[in-house]
């Protein structure tokens, strides 16, 4: 099968927005899409972690799922998140999802648990068997505690139903080895910001972002230069943003995140517990460095 070009380049890890009351602040999700389609985004991610899917009800993924498809004007593909750290919970969702308007799913490795690389094996699997749309993989072991291996992600590459992975790992020894291991249409994209110019440079094919929440635009021309081989170009956004995605996760994800949106007027910063919103400290540098890089 032919590399699916639906996503590659940019996908927004769309944020959740919510009002002074902890609820889903739809219009304030509206200016998001809109932002981030505007910006040239290539394909939207629903409710992936980025979108404190711990913290958002299974009705309410539902209902963002839905406003989003309906409010996604350019019809952008969109990728759902569906995954955790229960197998059959994560077989028994699948079961109960309208796919309808849905291409893909992004599902994370199995957290606190700690499975084998066999048990992670076993899980995907299921979950591919199971879903009637491809599936993404999401390694990120800096919040799952395990690290998917590249013999693993090698091996679930196999299944036809998997078609790429998002990697989050921050190892660029795994980036390469996968670059060099994995099947030329399984997608390789990475899940850090920091590092996507040098990913693309061995053989990936673009991220799942975060920062492409706010600064959409600033992040495409990033990517699509590292992708069209204009890394000069590519690395002089890339260091320019260096600072600046260190700061967004110095009180977490999405913290920071949700910070400059509401700096930019797209809605509030507020997150649900256990996250705080961001404190004076953090949001003074972060309008400081938006200043300073013109990113306003």
């Amino acid at each position: 099968m032919p590399l699916d070009q639906r996503f590659k380049g940019v996908g927004a890890a769309l944020i959740t927005p919510f009002d002074e009351q902890n609820e889903i602040d739809y219009p304030g999700l509206k200016r998001l899409i809109d932002l981030v389609t505007e910006g040239g985004t290539d394909y939207l991610v629903v409710q992936g972690t980025t979108g404190e899917s711990p913290t958002v009800t299974s009705k309410e993924k539902l209902d963002i799922l839905a406003f989003t498809i309906k409010n996604n004007y350019k019809k952008l593909p969109i990728v759902y998140g569906i995954g955790g750290n229960n197998t059959q919970e994560v077989l028994n969702t699948i079961t109960e999802t309208d796919f309808t308007g849905v291409d893909a799913i992004l599902s994370v490795c199995p957290y606190y648990n700690k499975p084998t690389q066999e048990g992670i094996i076993a899980h995907f699997t299921a979950i591919a068997d199971a879903s009637p749309v491809p599936v993404l993989l999401y390694n990120v072991p800096g919040r799952t505690v395990i690290n998917m291996k590249a013999d693993t992600i090698v091996k679930l590459a196999a299944h036809p139903n998997i078609i790429g992975i998002k990697d989050a790992g921050g190892s660029l020894e795994q980036s390469m080895e996968l670059a060099a291991r994995a099947p030329e249409d399984f997608l390789l994209l990475s899940g850090d910001d920091n590092l996507v110019t040098t990913m693309v440079s061995v053989g990936w094919h673009g991220v799942i972002s975060v920062i492409a929440n706010a600064f959409p635009k600033e992040f495409h021309d990033l990517t699509w230069a590292a992708l069209e081989g204009r890394f000069k170009d590519a690395a002089k956004l890339q260091l320019a943003f260096l600072e600046f995605d260190t700061l967004l996760y110095i009180e977490s994800n999405p913290v920071g995140i949700k910070k400059c949106l509401e700096i930019k007027g797209i809605c509030s910063s507020d997150v649900r517990l256990p996250l705080l919103k961001a404190s004076k400290e953090l949001g003074e540098k972060l309008e400081r460095a938006m200043i300073r890089e013109g990113f306003m």
